[in-house]
């Protein structure tokens, strides 16, 4: 009982200094319950199956998400313990002095450990269900669903999930104090808080050369990820510049941590200027001791800014496109004239009575289907591609061919050219609001919105390279790729077509056509049951004779780019923020250890003269360095970091980069910020002077 009783008042004196503990633990607790209470919303929502699909997807990767969140927020509460324990290392070596056994001192911790985790679970557990309420608004607002009545939601299976993750952690901390306190010597324990750290000197010119290789390698690494993007082919080659990143980080750091110093010392009027001796030699001796755990925190932070911005850019411009890139209610397509490329198409899955009887529009094929599809449509328009093994990407490149080709031997030069009329295609611009173009007879054109293939075509086109096209010789109008796209879609998926004159095409080399038409109906249940009825074809006995058409409608695309979206969104947020909170606490947790520790040498500089202001303004700035270098770096490598996601995510478009970035250095400001604030109010509370 006595030893409970000592154990809450020990919580009760820390509270006031370890308020960036606490209040990790509770905001972990919080986020974790909050993200794992997503499915629970979805209650008092009219979603449809497919949405309802897409939300169990997400969840199931949430749910794999969190298992990884769990060791991130284990790992920051056992480091944030050893902090602990060491700032209480002369209370343990009186506790040893009274006559106090091992055994009890780990009995203190034990309760505080079981006190801190039940107060923090229960105040992080009321916290979550508040702001899962407010979570139900984000995720009817992003899959567009209607709140049939707002209900106040408490999600039972994620509340025992936080309760058993989250006990499991304080289980190994109880653990992990245990072994500690085990290990403790009583003049250790006594002598701790007067034993200095030295300031060992590294050698200035090692530190400078190693300096100079790791800014060259870091560079390799830059260039690897954005100049030669294209060549990385496979895990491995992508692995190679993030080692050499990593690895040069922390030697950077190293290097720093052993020049800062002497170019600061080596500065006359700088480093004798107020405080500034203090400060630079105890940030100096800090980052000689922290170069890894700086490192770990840089990366963490150059993968929160990436994450954050790359998944808001995906999803603000995933949704931003659908009204770009799917301007009408459905498009059927259908493969036409199979048997001229036999082979072909039988390396695909169709059958040979299929390849035989692929010569009917989308129209007719559904009218062999007994299926009026004309009559559901307000209005629609038919065109047709055509493609020739005498135009693939190996002519259109002509002259440039082998220059691009040791450049980017991975893409598929025999690929048969897409070729569309020039009237077909306006007749499709008009239809979807889009730019129309015009040719002269020998004349031809590229539309693309696939930016990688754009600047790869823009070198021929450049060039002003000829094709040859069904007995006709044509010259490029344009030296660059137009905007422009046939497919809908959610994604800038168009590598190319040639637009060319009427007169030019053979029909005899007609490969697809496509069906674009507006519903007769705007109503969401409407659409759904027409396009089910069209999937029951598939039932049908002559689907085994007859290709039917395939369909990319608004709706599929809408839903299934608003569950990617999402589940993009969520999971990016959960380990962004995790991350973010995780870097900030460890840096004041180590901190505020630091400010214990140095509560001695705060106490000398008042008693040679000091005054308040001089010292608070050190602090600050010593913690303020201290939160800013591995941020610095971070953004640095966050720049080449984006730039590569910016590629990656081409097809999405990165016209919503600079909002995201924005919303990213927001909850930077906020978190990061927020901590840091903390950290200083927290640390100048531990070494003022109490009288």
């Amino acid at each position: 009982m006595m030893l409970c009783k000592l154990s809450l008042k020990n919580i009760k004196k820390s509270m006031k200094d370890y308020t960036i503990y606490f209040f990790t633990l509770i905001l972990g607790v919080a986020i974790f319950y909050v993200f794992n209470a997503l499915d629970s919303q979805t209650v008092m929502m009219n979603v449809s199956q497919s949405t309802e699909e897409l939300i169990d997807l997400m969840m199931t990767m949430l749910s794999g998400v969190s298992v990884f969140v769990s060791f991130i927020l284990g790992f920051l509460i056992i480091y944030a313990s050893r902090f602990l324990i060491k700032r209480r290392n002369k209370e343990f070596g009186i506790y040893l002095t009274l006559g106090m056994s091992k055994r009890k001192i780990s009995l203190i911790l034990f309760f505080e450990t079981l006190f801190i985790g039940i107060i923090s679970l229960l105040v992080g557990l009321g916290l979550g269900v508040l702001l899962s309420q407010v979570m139900s608004l984000v995720v009817a607002n992003m899959f567009e669903a209607n709140l049939t009545k707002f209900a106040f939601v408490f999600s039972s299976s994620s509340c025992i999930k936080t309760i058993i993750y989250f006990g499991i952690m304080y289980l190994l901390v109880m653990i992990f104090n245990t072994v500690s306190v085990s290990k403790c010597k009583l003049i250790d324990l006594l002598n701790g808080a007067k034993t200095s750290e030295k300031i060992k000197l590294k050698n200035p010119y090692v530190c400078i050369i190693i300096f100079i290789i790791s800014c060259i390698v870091l560079g390799k690494a830059y260039h690897m990820v954005t100049v030669e993007f294209l060549t990385l082919q496979d895990v491995t080659d992508i692995m190679k510049p993030i080692i050499m990143g990593a690895v040069s980080t922390f030697f950077i750091f190293w290097s720093l941590s052993g020049l800062i110093l002497r170019i600061a010392m080596s500065i006359k009027k700088f480093y004798y200027r107020g405080l500034n001796s203090f400060t630079l030699r105890q940030f100096s001796s800090k980052i000689n001791t922290t170069v890894f755990s700086t490192t770990i925190i840089c990366l963490m932070l150059f993968i929160t800014i990436c994450l954050l911005s790359a998944c808001l850019t995906m999803k603000n411009s995933m949704n931003a496109n659908i009204k770009e890139l799917a301007p009408v209610d459905v498009m059927f397509t259908t493969n036409m004239n199979m048997d001229k490329y036999y082979d072909k198409y039988r390396r695909y899955g169709y059958n040979d009575t299929q390849i035989k009887n692929s010569h009917y529009t989308s129209k007719e094929m559904f009218e062999l289907f007994d299926f009026d599809i004309i009559s559901y449509l307000k209005d629609y328009i038919e065109v047709n591609t055509y493609a020739t093994p005498d135009l693939t990407l190996n002519h259109t490149l002509g002259s440039r061919l082998d220059s691009i080709r040791t450049q980017l031997p991975f893409l598929a030069y025999d690929t048969m050219e897409s070729i569309i009329k020039i009237s077909d295609y306006n007749r499709v611009a008009r239809f979807y609001g889009i730019e129309e173009y015009s040719l002269n007879n020998d004349e031809y054109m590229i539309v693309a919105d696939f930016k990688s293939m754009v600047n790869v075509r823009n070198i021929a086109l450049e060039n002003g390279e000829v094709i040859n096209l069904f007995g006709h010789t044509l010259k490029p109008k344009y030296k660059v790729c137009q905007d422009g796209f046939l497919e809908m879609s959610s994604q800038h998926i168009n590598t190319g077509i040639i637009l060319v004159p009427d007169n030019v095409v053979d029909e005899e080399y007609l490969v697809q056509n496509h069906l674009i038409g507006n519903y007769k109906t705007s109503d969401k249940e409407k659409i759904i049951e027409i396009e089910n009825n069209i999937n029951e074809l598939g039932k049908n006995p002559k689907a085994n004779e007859y290709l039917l058409p395939s369909g990319s409608t608004k709706l599929d695309i809408k839903e299934a780019t608003t569950g990617l979206s999402a589940m993009v969104t969520f999971i990016g947020l959960y380990l962004g923020v995790i991350f973010l909170i995780s870097s900030a606490a460890i840096l004041g947790l180590k901190e505020l250890s630091e400010s214990s520790d140095n509560k001695e040498r705060f106490k000398m500089l008042r008693k040679i003269g000091t005054d308040e202001k001089m010292i608070h303004k050190a602090l600050f700035r010593q913690i303020a360095i201290f939160f800013m270098l591995p941020l610095i770096l971070a953004l640095i490598h966050s720049i080449f970091g984006i730039m590569f996601a910016v590629k990656i995510l081409e097809i999405f478009g990165n016209e919503q980069l600079l909002p995201s970035i924005i919303t990213t250095a927001i909850f930077i400001v906020i978190i990061y910020g927020g901590y840091f604030l903390i950290t200083y109010y927290c640390s100048k509370n531990i070494i003022r002077e109490k009288y």
